[in-house]
């Protein structure tokens, strides 16, 4: 190596002088390499005390939690809701409420992970497989409610959670024998066994009263066929029995619910039966006659907290927003929205009570499966399609397309033609829907399928995603991953909820099963020991109801009607 070389500067310049003055102000040229040692080491025990490969939102990771301090779990499930529900929802508030473009939904500042969602038996799963899933922690085929592949009962987290001491209870907006809530709360083959979940739900098996409080539709299958609203294929009339033999309150309607006050007046169990089958749609939703789901979630909050204020255990809470997967089953954009923004208001109340409790409280949301294949693109031309999607059309819609189609239907039977072109274009199409550029084509379609409500509004929903180039790809489930969202007031359970799969934490992408299993982590359960308690439930059909289902499928009318 020549001189020139070896005296070229090591920090930049270009003379020996630069870099004699250098190795002179540090003493020499093994001062200078000292330095720079020092400094490497310096850096290296920096990285080492101060560096932590957890997020920033979560806290030291050698705390650990203690399964048995007591805390409450509050479960969500958006049903149907995939990551398009977010973003249709999102552009649609922001439009409508004049927000700027960083304005995001209450749940957007907490999403965690991500969930797939197949079933036991196919990539696409229905509601029942998928709640299933998350109550007893096993994957099972669609139908499934609360039992394994082989059709034998599962223990749930509820269960589990309830022979502990904490109490539980159910919040939903469609019928609370459907899918899910019935799959924390009961053990039947298929989901379409409804009758039999009602009895579940009230003590009529192994474990007795497993459930505190529940809050939703769904009358009609405790009520028998004589009574008007009812359903049940026998005389029974489980809601007297329910307050006669079981020692349920029981609550009916808008007034009784009122006198709840907000949770303070509540006498456990709760029964709260709101309509004869679903809540209707928020967008349809009189608030005179059916409370918001965020007005449900408050009663349960509050009286399951009073109920355990001087107890060592605290409550497990399943909530729902039950209808986002109907309107999607619907292909119904405008209903879609509003149902997503209802969900977004009872999150607000779970974030409000946990930042408010002492008691250590998780709430974890996710969604059993997206439904509709919705995206918010749509190409309305043979040509290259336009770059656009148009948040106004659906505000301009005071309706959800089923409620109009049954409006229709309704007033067609006492009109003639005449009457029923001037309603349609005036009053449906005009009036309810916001759209005035309607073509006569469109009018013969409606007029085409107004017998018929169940396909009718699909004209009409059509209608309305078309001009606003919303798609849609299916009227059934799809197999995209969904999103999990979590928050805690615990610092333990913060630092185990954002660990990777590993640490059996929700950072990340996780089979649907993981999120159960999580549950019963962090509350110490064992919901194998709860399987046994629960073998000898009462869950297969009879050779009649093997018949209709043989003859309806699985899933029974309420699937074929998408409610």
């Amino acid at each position: 190596m020549s001189k020139s070389t070896d005296t070229q500067p090591l920090l930049g310049g270009d003379s020996s002088s630069v870099y004699n003055s250098k190795v002179k102000k540090c003493g020499g040229i093994k001062s200078y390499i000292s330095y720079f040692i020092n400094v490497i080491a310096i850096g290296i025990i920096g990285y080492l005390l101060f560096y932590n490969p957890t997020p920033a939102h979560a806290s030291n990771p050698q705390t650990t939690v203690d399964p048995q301090k007591k805390k409450n779990i509050i479960f969500m499930v958006t049903d149907g809701m995939g990551p398009a529900s977010l973003s249709l929802a999102r552009s649609f508030r922001q439009y409508r409420d004049q927000l700027p473009i960083n304005d995001i939904l209450t749940i957007d500042k907490y999403l965690v992970g991500s969930s797939r969602t197949r079933s036991s038996n196919s990539l696409v799963t229905d509601s029942a497989a998928g709640a299933t899933a998350f109550a007893c922690g096993l994957k099972s085929y669609n139908g499934a409610i609360g039992v394994n592949p082989n059709k034998q009962p599962c223990g749930t987290i509820l269960e589990a959670l309830k022979l502990q001491g904490y109490y539980t209870g159910l919040v939903v907006t469609t019928r609370i024998t459907d899918a899910t809530p019935a799959s924390f709360s009961s053990h039947v083959d298929y989901r379409s066994q409804e009758d039999l979940i009602a009895e579940h739900q009230l003590g009529e098996y192994p474990l007795g009263r497993s459930v505190d409080l529940i809050l939703g539709g769904g009358r009609c299958h405790f009520y028998p066929r004589s009574i008007p609203g009812g359903c049940r294929a026998d005389n029974r009339n489980l809601i007297d029995e329910a307050q006669i033999n079981g020692g349920w309150s029981y609550v009916g309607n808008r007034e009784q619910f009122d006198l709840l006050q907000s949770g303070e007046n509540v006498t456990l169990p709760l029964l709260g039966l709101l309509a004869d089958t679903d809540i209707p749609y928020d967008i349809d939703r009189d608030s005179k006659v059916y409370p918001s789901l965020a007005e449900q979630v408050k009663v349960a909050l509050t009286a399951l907290s009073k109920a355990t204020e001087d107890s060592d255990k605290g409550f497990f809470l399943l909530i729902e927003g039950s209808r986002i997967d109907h309107a999607g089953h619907h292909n119904d954009p405008a209903a879609q929205v509003r149902e997503v923004l209802a969900y977004d208001a009872a999150f607000r109340e779970v974030i409000k009570f946990i930042d408010e409790t002492e008691t250590e409280t998780v709430a974890i949301s996710t969604s059993d499966h997206e439904t509709g294949g919705l995206v918010t693109a749509r190409q309305v031309t043979p040509n290259y399609p336009d770059y656009l999607w148009y948040p106004e059309i659906l505000a301009n819609s005071q309706h959800s397309g089923d409620f109009l189609a049954h409006k229709l239907a309704s007033f067609k039977n006492k009109a003639n033609t005449q009457e029923v072109d001037k309603f349609i274009k005036e009053e449906i199409l005009e009036k309810d829907m916001g759209i005035t550029n309607y073509k006569e084509s469109e009018i013969e379609l409606i007029k085409k399928q107004i017998n018929n409500p169940g396909e009718l509004l699909y004209v009409l929903n059509d209608i309305v995603s078309f001009r606003s180039q919303t798609g849609w790809t299916t009227r059934g489930h799809s197999a995209v991953d969904v999103n999990i969202y979590a928050y805690t007031n615990s610092p333990a359970i913060k630092n185990k909820l954002y660990n990777h799969t590993a640490y059996g934490g929700l950072l990340g992408n996780h089979e649907n099963i993981e999120i159960g299993s999580f549950m019963e982590a962090i509350t110490g359960s064992d919901l194998s020991a709860v399987t046994k308690l629960v073998s000898d439930t009462k869950h297969s059909p009879n050779a009649a109801f093997l018949e209709s289902i043989q003859q309806e499928g699985i899933y029974g009318d309420e699937y074929h009607s998408h409610i």
